[in-house]
């Protein structure tokens, strides 16, 4: 009967403990202590393992009492069964929590870096990153978390380098006079190139020797392919199209 009744109580007593820190946190929780930990508290003291090792433990509890040791051995054993079962629960969730918030993270990475012109100055590297971050959704939607998770975390690692400003187009497409009106002044104008089109003479420049007639800046051609030169050291690369 000792070796019932001691069973019993470091049963109860592991119980006790567990659910002691449990409701300390989701009392922090509901106190504004750390709105953070929400998500996590209800997770811990809300899935469908750990309330039957509740019920469990309050079987073995008020059998011990009645001095019913046999049930109450055996209430706690499966309660304690239920305990390792709410466990792992509770790690994968944790696991696909983590996951999810790499992936959004990703996605985050990868939407910057295609606004600040990854996807032109930075090609491969931006491509490399869209090919893993494809893997972690795909790994994620097969319940892969591992893959998932490593995939995310690679597309963070490949575009962290790169610089905090926007790579702007190193070439322009030359289109046609109807209805781009495409000519050094009006080239020179657009956001992506100098936002001035009082710059339209650096074009002349730097592309004096590609025109059909060097002497003329007014003449240019379909399908040129024009050089523009950084004049305020902004990062220029890939053609604007």
């Amino acid at each position: 009967m000792n070796r019932y009744r001691y069973l019993v109580l470091g049963l109860l007593l592991l119980f006790n403990t567990r659910v002691s820190r449990l409701s300390a946190a989701e009392e922090d929780e509901e106190n504004g202590e750390d709105p953070q930990k929400s998500e996590i508290v209800d997770t811990f003291l809300h899935n469908e393992f750990l309330l039957e090792n509740i019920r469990l433990i309050e079987l073995a509890d008020e059998s011990y009492s009645e001095g019913q040791y046999d049930d109450a051995v055996k209430y706690a054993e499966e309660a304690m069964r239920y305990a390792l079962l709410s466990d792992d629960y509770i790690s994968r969730q944790m696991r696909i929590k983590e996951v999810n918030e790499a992936i959004a993270a990703a996605g985050d990475r990868l939407n910057w870096a295609e606004k600040m012109g990854a996807p032109r100055g930075y090609p491969e590297i931006f491509e490399e990153a869209r090919t893993f971050f494809s893997d972690a959704l795909d790994a994620r939607s097969h319940e892969d978390w591992d893959t998932a998770g490593e995939s995310a975390r690679q597309v963070i690692a490949l575009l962290a380098d790169l610089p905090d400003q926007p790579v702007l187009p190193g070439q322009y497409l030359v289109k046609n006079w109807k209805p781009e009106r495409d000519c050094l002044w009006n080239i020179a104008g657009k956001p992506e190139i100098y936002g001035d089109p009082f710059q339209w003479r650096i074009l002349y420049n730097a592309n004096r020797h590609k025109l059909p007639a060097p002497g003329n800046p007014h003449l240019v051609l379909p399908n040129m392919i024009l050089d523009i030169p950084s004049i305020r050291g902004e990062i220029r690369a890939g053609i604007m199209e």
